[in-house]
């Protein structure tokens, strides 16, 4: 039984790793943020790389000294709370978001772009697109012992490879001097940046994959609670480390190319149209390949994270059965097209992303307050009572109404007012856990 990887074997987890938070639409928030930040852009990428980096990084370790299973970080709280928690969280990676997102991303970068102009049915292109790419990802999900050969070595070298060369090109041969600021990064430049980092999802993706990345860490010999969670963090710094110059060299490509393809509309035509202007057309191919793989290994991660989650929670169906169910609802979603599974996108983030966040500070803070239920129960009842206004809110549900009937929850109004909510519930815990002599717990892993 081994206690450590040699690095080898470890920089290989890190990029598989990587391959799975580096999807399709994490690589097109930064070129956005760049065009227009402008000259700012370096101070709104701080903000960014805190919650669209750093804080995936003390997910990692919180979902580490919690087990490796996010029912187990959850469970401090309750158990009815775990499954609610968990399953919410797993559909929404799974097929009620990011598969059916990254599939059609995919398809608006590398497939969209050809049909420009053609007299074609586009619902049907997209359907034979997305039925043709899920099968692939079903193909390449059956087998998660093959998962660190399959991703972090294989995909990720190509797509990292084409990636470098891009970057590199930018930084050879600049598109253009960086511009001024433009409207949101006129003013608080560095929140705006915290909150487009804050959409990134990777905070819930890190959650998520924490399933199939113990297996890919026991197929190599280490099975101790303890030590896989060393090598879960280490891990997940080579992981941060590779995010975060991507993210930035991202960055970079879009606060250079507004003299010379102008503001795009999103992340995807700034990229597509930054490497023609690169590359020739050649470059088109360069980057539809680069979402096509990123694409690809998103959805793989996030099929089997979620299959293998459902399996263990609800074994009547086997890890490949779920695998099935899981492909067809994401292939219906899907085909909503883009515009609708983004409707479903803030309203679900302004739910999830506050109780995730707030499970990541209780684990942290877990010996200070001695592990007291009633402290979790407490915290999270107050963080997600006004995360789900918050996202009703989000919804177009009784804006007006929610708005005025709690402005006097202090930044409720900037989104935050969940944090001051959540420091009541928690103070309430305590309170209540010295007067009641709650028993203390322990985390599942230590030291």
């Amino acid at each position: 039984m081994k206690k450590s990887l040699p690095f080898s074997q470890l920089f290989a987890i890190g990029l598989m790793l990587l391959s799975m938070f580096l999807g399709a639409g994490n690589i097109i928030f930064a070129p956005k943020l760049g065009q227009l930040a402008g000259s700012s852009t370096w101070v709104a990428m701080t903000g960014f790389l805190i919650t669209g980096v750093g804080l995936v990084l003390l997910a990692i370790i919180s979902l580490a000294i919690a087990g490796g299973k996010v029912e187990l970080l959850a469970g401090l709280v309750s158990k009815r709370f775990s499954i609610i928690y968990s399953v919410l969280l797993f559909l929404t990676l799974g097929p009620i978001y990011v598969v059916p997102r990254t599939t059609s991303v995919v398809y608006e970068v590398s497939i969209a772009p050809l049909l420009s102009g053609m007299n074609v049915n586009s619902g049907l292109i997209l359907f034979v697109f997305s039925a043709i790419f899920i099968v692939l990802t079903v193909w390449l999900s059956m087998n998660p012992g093959k998962f660190v050969d399959r991703l972090g070595k294989i995909i990720t070298p190509i797509f990292g490879v084409l990636l470098v060369i891009l970057i590199g090109k930018s930084f050879l041969t600049p598109m253009g001097v960086i511009q001024a600021p433009q409207v949101p990064y006129l003013e608080g430049v560095f929140l705006q940046g915290f909150v487009q980092g804050y959409y990134t999802m990777d905070v819930l993706a890190a959650f998520v994959f924490g399933g199939i990345f113990i297996k890919a860490i026991a197929d190599k010999g280490i099975t101790e609670k303890k030590d896989v969670s060393a090598t879960f963090v280490k891990a997940g710094i080579i992981t941060i480390i590779g995010l975060a110059i991507i993210q930035l060299s991202m960055a970079w490509i879009g606060a250079t190319s507004v003299q010379a393809i102008g503001m795009g509309e999103n992340g995807g035509e700034i990229l597509a149209q930054s490497a023609r202007y690169l590359f020739g057309n050649i470059g088109l191919l360069m980057i539809a390949t680069v979402v096509f793989l990123t694409g690809i290994t998103t959805n793989i991660a996030c099929l089997s994270s979620v299959a293998e989650y459902f399996e263990r929670v609800f074994p009547k169906f086997t890890y490949k059965q779920w695998i099935y169910i899981l492909a067809f609802g994401s292939l219906v979603i899907t085909n909503f097209g883009l515009a609708k599974i983004l409707e479903l996108a803030s309203p679900i983030l302004l739910l999830l992303y506050p109780i995730s966040i707030a499970l990541i500070v209780l684990s942290f803070t877990h010996k200070w307050f001695r592990g007291y239920r009633p402290v979790y129960a407490g915290t999270i009842i107050g963080v997600g009572f006004v995360a789900i206004l918050d996202a009703v809110k989000e919804a177009g549900i009784a804006v007006d109404f929610i708005n005025q009937t709690f402005a006097f929850i202090p930044l409720f109004g900037n989104g935050a007012g969940w944090i001051i909510t959540g420091l009541i519930g928690a103070i309430g815990g305590v309170i209540y856990s010295k007067i009641k002599v709650a028993p203390e717990r322990s985390l599942p892993v230590k030291g």
